[in-house]
């Protein structure tokens, strides 16, 4: 019988498809591991929407989707508010000032939305918000930054963000990290999703949200 020796060149190819299998198989970390969630029902899904129509004509929720829009000549949520128009939900009941906290939610965003925010921090020191997910020409940005390269349009994209309190802020878009930002100060908090229209904004603004949870890490 007459022994054959792989080639350093077979070796080494095989070597690197092997690491590949292996990290393949293995996975990143997921996000939420380590975090517990917290309990959830309708009561903490507080909405906010333009005080001169009804919920329904700007809110629909079905087959565990929370479509929200609202359009640019809207009025604000509240008679006395010079805010911009919105049709947002305010996670109620679970505020917070210190510690790790995490929003997790499948978004969508259907074409020709823009200039709007999807998901966002209230309270800050300085601001009214220590984060903001905005919609720009199918861009997903943290205020005016990329968060990804590609078009996130007409499709489904899970979104993590963890806001460790007095540290930083950190991104994650289908379980990949994309972006951290440093904490902005304050010690009132509380997530909110939905749409709040921004600058150079579309006429229509939408977004839809399903398995939004909120987590905490002790």
């Amino acid at each position: 019988m007459i022994a054959v020796n792989p080639s350093p060149r077979f070796l080494s190819t095989t070597f690197v498809w092997f690491a590949v299998f292996v990290t393949i198989c293995k996975g990143d970390p997921d996000p939420t591991d380590g975090f517990t969630a917290v309990p959830l029902d309708e009561d903490n899904f507080k909405k906010q929407w333009p005080y001169n129509v009804d919920l329904s004509a700007r809110y629909s929720f079905e087959y565990g989707i929370r479509r929200l829009w609202v359009y640019s000549s809207d009025k604000p949520y509240k008679k006395d508010s010079d805010t911009k128009p919105r049709t947002e939900i305010r996670m109620n009941g679970y505020d917070y000032s210190d510690g790790i906290w995490q929003f997790e939610g499948y978004g969508y965003v259907p074409n020709g939305t823009t200039g709007v925010s999807i998901m966002q921090i209230f309270g800050a020191d300085s601001y009214a918000t220590s984060f903001m997910l905005h919609v720009y020409d199918g861009q997903l940005m943290y205020y005016n930054k990329k968060v990804v390269e590609h078009d996130i349009y007409e499709r489904w994209f899970r979104v993590n963000v963890i806001h460790t309190v007095g540290q930083a802020i950190t991104v994650f878009i289908n379980g990949i990290q994309k972006y951290v930002a440093d904490d902005r100060g304050g010690k009132d908090h509380y997530f909110k999703f939905g749409v709040y229209m921004q600058e150079d904004s579309s006429y229509l603004m939408e977004s839809r949200w399903k398995d939004v949870q909120i987590y905490n890490k002790s």
